[in-house]
C-alpha cells in the first residue's frame, strides 16, 4: 500500500494511458498532479487529481518549480498521432529529458519511463530509436528509475477491429509473430505495483499471447465476420519506408515504420491483468451498436 504522503506526476496524463495512470495511482492512495497544456482534456477526471500543472514539456522553461514536493514522476509521455509539426527527437527524446532534468533539480526520488518492448532492436525507427535513446539516459541518471516496457496496448488494434468489419485484414509478414497485448487499465496498475516494487526495468503483457494472426481472428470474430486475412511481404514494405525517409517523408510515415517493424519480432512479455483482448473487441462493437455515431476507437 503506497504511503499517503507520496505525490506522483503524471507526464502525458492526458492521453490513453496517461489517464488510466491518474485513476491507478488515486486508488494506490497517492496524491496526483497531472501534467497537461491543456487542462480541460482532464475534466472527467477531476476527482482523481489534485492538482493540474500546465506546462508544455517541450518547453523547459515551463516545467520550472512545476516539481516541488513531487515524489515520483512517471511519463507516459510521447507522440502516438503525428500532430504540430513535432518530431519523435522533439517529444519522445528531448521533451522527456527536460522533465528527466527539472525531476532531477526538484530532487525527486524516482522517474519511470513508459517505454516499450523490444525497440532497441529497432535503431533505424525514428519512434523507437528516439525512446531508447531517452530510455538509456535515463539509467545512466543519478535518479532511481523504472522503465516499464508494455508489450502493446489494445487500443492500438482497434484498427484491426475496424479492417475486420471492412471484411478483410492486411497484416504485414506470415503472421505468426507473438505479442501480449494488454489493457491500459490493467497496464497502468502494474506501472504502479513495477515502481512500489523498486523495479528498474520490467517488460509487461496482457493475460494472453496472441499470434497476429490470431488477432485478426479475434477481431473478425468480434465484428460477426468470417476471417479473410491478407499477408503483405515486409521486407518490400519496409524497403519502400526506407526509400521515403530519404526524400524526407520518414516523420508521417513514423507509425507506419514502427508497426511494420513491431509486427515482425516477438512481443510476447509476462502476464498481468485481467481483461482479454475479446473482452475489449466486444466492448467496443457494443458502445459502437448503442450509438452508431461513435467511432470504433477505444
Amino acid at each position: 500500500m503506497a504511503r499517503t504522503a507520496q505525490t506522483v506526476l503524471i507526464a502525458g496524463a492526458t492521453g490513453y494511458l496517461g489517464k488510466h495512470l491518474i485513476t491507478a495511482f488515486h486508488r494506490a492512495g497517492y496524491r496526483v498532479h497531472a501534467l497537461a497544456r491543456r487542462p480541460e482534456s482532464l475534466a472527467g477526471l477531476a476527482g482523481k487529481i489534485d492538482a493540474i500543472v500546465t506546462a508544455e514539456a517541450t518547453q523547459p522553461a515551463t516545467l520550472r518549480g512545476v516539481m516541488a514536493n513531487v515524489d515520483i514522476v512517471i511519463s507516459a509521455l510521447g507522440i502516438t498521432r503525428q500532430r504540430d509539426g513535432l518530431t519523435y527527437e522533439d517529444v519522445d527524446y528531448q521533451a522527456n529529458m527536460n522533465l528527466l532534468a527539472e525531476a532531477e533539480r526538484a530532487g525527486v526520488s524516482r522517474f519511470a519511463y513508459v517505454h516499450v518492448k523490444n525497440a532497441e532492436a529497432l535503431p533505424n525507427v525514428a519512434m523507437a530509436a528516439a525512446k531508447s535513446r531517452f530510455a538509456t539516459t535515463l539509467q545512466e541518471a543519478d535518479i532511481a528509475s523504472t522503465i516499464i516496457c508494455p508489450s502493446g496496448f489494445f487500443s492500438d488494434l482497434a484498427e484491426v477491429l475496424e479492417m475486420a468489419r471492412r471484411g478483410r485484414v492486411y497484416l504485414f509478414g506470415d503472421g505468426s509473430a507473438p505479442m501480449s497485448p494488454i489493457d491500459g487499465a490493467d497496464l497502468a496498475n502494474a506501472s504502479v505495483a513495477a515502481i512500489e516494487a523498486g523495479s528498474s526495468r520490467v517488460e509487461i503483457g496482457g493475460p494472453e499471447t496472441l499470434t497476429q494472426n490470431e488477432i485478426a481472428e479475434a477481431a473478425f470474430a468480434a465484428a460477426g465476420e468470417p476471417a479473410r486475412i491478407s499477408h503483405i511481404p515486409a521486407r518490400p514494405v519496409k524497403w519502400l519506408l526506407q526509400a521515403a525517409k530519404f526524400f524526407g517523408f520518414g516523420q508521417s510515415l513514423g507509425a507506419l515504420d514502427f508497426f511494420v517493424n513491431v509486427s515482425q519480432l516477438d512481443m510476447s512479455a509476462p502476464a498481468h491483468g485481467s481483461r482479454t483482448l475479446a473482452e475489449f473487441y466486444k466492448g467496443l462493437t457494443d458502445a459502437q451498436a448503442a450509438d452508431p455515431a461513435r467511432p470504433l476507437a477505444a
